[in-house]
């Protein structure tokens, strides 16, 4: 019960971690030229949601990557 409880602790912080990561990186891509002028606030709300997108989907993979290496003990 304790390893499931910490998982999900680490998997929060994975996520939320990998998404401000995602989100500090698309900041210095410059997305102006894509969004129609006055429409800032429905820019801004679609970045979010692909850092959002993006972000879990590279935590998922560290979280897949760590979650089969403590599995490897199975093996032998």
């Amino acid at each position: 019960m304790v390893s499931i409880g910490q998982m999900a602790i680490v998997s929060m912080i994975s996520h939320l971690l990998f998404i401000a990561i995602t989100w500090h990186v698309m900041q210095t891509i410059n997305f102006d030229p894509l969004f129609r002028k006055g429409k800032i606030v429905e820019a801004r709300i679609l970045l979010i949601f692909i850092a959002i997108v993006i972000g879990t989907g590279v935590s998922r993979f560290f979280l897949d990557i760590l979650t089969w290496s403590q599995n490897m003990i199975f093996v032998f």
